[in-house]
């Protein structure tokens, strides 16, 4: 039951996480449309059509890299739980693969447990990040939203990321299967 919770859960995140990345695409392709159009527009080349597209305000998102930026972090911290869940990291295998599978158990146990400490100690490192952000109100450069909001998305997804890791590790450690 906490098993079938755990997966739903880790699917739910790389769900979102595909969201974003789909959504950051679509902006990036309208923002460098509308940086092509306006400079198109006000080369000439356009004539009467450029002056109704300058009037019309064509030209690149706003913030369009900040905005990238936060989605890219927020995706990545999303995609952790299912590829720690699935044990899906990269992985080089040349010297192990000859080995049995009780030394390949036991090197699978030490890195996931190894992952986990990593993964709760970045969500750690980020939360306070995140209260540095609050505390000193930055915000981005162009579009002025709050920096710790892409922190907060981010802490969001690597809470969930840590408590997938801790559950795989204690998997791991008890010896049942986590796939």
């Amino acid at each position: 039951m906490l098993h079938i919770a755990i997966q739903k859960l880790a699917q739910v995140m790389a769900l979102l996480g595909g969201v974003v990345l789909c959504l950051l695409v679509i902006m990036v392709c309208i923002s460098v449309s509308g940086r092509e159009l306006s400079d198109l527009a006000h080369s000439g080349a356009l004539r009467g059509f450029g002056d109704w597209l300058i009037d019309l305000g064509v030209g690149p998102i706003l913030g369009d890299f900040e905005l990238v930026e936060a989605g890219v972090a927020f995706a990545i911290f999303a995609f952790l739980p299912l590829t720690q869940l699935q044990g899906a990291h990269a992985k080089v295998d040349v010297f192990t693969i000859g080995m049995g599978v009780r030394v390949n158990r036991a090197l699978g146990t030490f890195w996931s447990i190894v992952m986990a400490v990593i993964i709760v100690l970045i969500t750690w490192r980020l939360f306070v990040g995140m209260q540095d952000k609050m505390r000193y109100g930055e915000t981005t450069y162009l579009i002025q939203f709050p920096i710790w909001w892409a922190y907060a998305a981010s802490l969001s997804a690597a809470v969930t990321a840590s408590l997938i890791s801790l559950y795989c590790a204690a998997m791991r450690l008890t010896g049942q299967r986590i796939e």
